[in-house]
């Protein structure tokens, strides 16, 4: 009989300790659940080592300047890159100009914050492979003498590598089914290179800074391959950020994700790197309304519906 009055005395006195300590439940709703990173994409236009080196080394900078956990996640295709950001797989994607407006149009108040320097003045250029007899031109009435010839695109959401390209092709009186065979959608601007340089097609468009980044880097033969024609200037990549990011880090952090990005200094030698990896000198501001353009373009060619 003690013995059961005393069990029944520590029950009783052990019972007040167990109800004030915290449980499971509690403790995942005291706020201290870990908060999802903050995840970044782009559009796989180049090498996918290229793009792995370019983007690791622009999270590091983002999560030193945000004070957030950032990830960089590749995707397949161009078409992923939007899947992704309109489900919010991602956050923050670097985007062509037709994929930037095809994201917005999908989330609703998703904004274009920042853009490279060379992105408000971006060209095409269209290649020749040297052999098919195709000389340089300056009118885009030169592009009637591509008739008849072998073409191929980059990705066919590409806004240098496709869409511009076929906008200055219709602007010149040219369909598709001017030229020989199918036309092709290389998938990258570097795989269009070296499509053409190998004669696989006669002529290809791509993105004109990807062009001068390899130049300079000695990845084209100049020997099989040469620039024909430079289009007239048209507004291109930028980074569009998704309105969830606010329930997670504040109604502020589009604008801090924008002053980290305009901060990149050449002067500062880790971020000059990025920089030059991007091509650019700097990052300025851009806005939704800089696309108008190309909303259009892409409704014209079917792209956007």
């Amino acid at each position: 009989m003690k013995k059961i009055l005393w069990s029944g005395l520590l029950l009783l006195l052990l019972f007040p300790i167990g109800a004030c300590s915290p449980s499971s439940d509690s403790a995942s709703s005291s706020g201290d659940a870990k908060v999802k990173a903050f995840t970044t994409g782009a559009i796989p236009d180049q090498d996918p080592e290229k793009l792995q080196r370019l983007y690791g080394k622009l999270t590091n900078y983002l999560q030193e300047e945000l004070g957030v956990s950032v990830e960089y996640k590749p995707v397949t295709d161009y078409a992923a890159a939007v899947t992704a950001f309109r489900v919010g797989d991602l956050d923050m994607v670097w985007f062509g100009g037709l994929t930037g407006v095809q994201a917005r149009l999908q989330v609703s108040d998703a904004e274009a914050i920042a853009q490279r320097d060379i992105d408000e003045q971006f060209h095409s250029v269209f290649i020749a492979n040297k052999n098919s007899g195709i000389t340089p031109f300056k009118d885009i009435n030169g592009l009637e003498i591509l008739k008849g010839r072998t073409l191929t695109f980059g990705s066919e959401s590409s806004t240098s590598g496709r869409l511009m390209p076929q906008y200055f092709l219709t602007q010149a009186g040219l369909k598709l089914e001017d030229f020989k065979g199918q036309v092709g959608f290389s998938g990258s601007h570097d795989k269009t290179i070296q499509l053409v340089e190998a004669g696989s097609y006669e002529v290809g468009a791509l993105n004109e800074q990807v062009w001068q980044s390899r130049l300079k880097s000695g990845e084209v033969n100049l020997e099989q391959v040469e620039v024909i024609w430079r289009t007239p200037a048209y507004y291109d990549y930028h980074w569009v950020i998704h309105p969830s990011v606010k329930e997670r880090y504040g109604d502020d952090f589009p604008e801090q994700v924008q002053a980290a990005l305009l901060k990149l200094d050449p002067k500062v030698a880790e971020q000059k790197e990025i920089l030059e990896l991007f091509g650019a000198a700097k990052f300025i501001p851009t806005k939704n309304s800089n696309y108008t353009q190309i909303e259009e373009v892409g409704r014209k060619i079917g792209k956007i519906k």
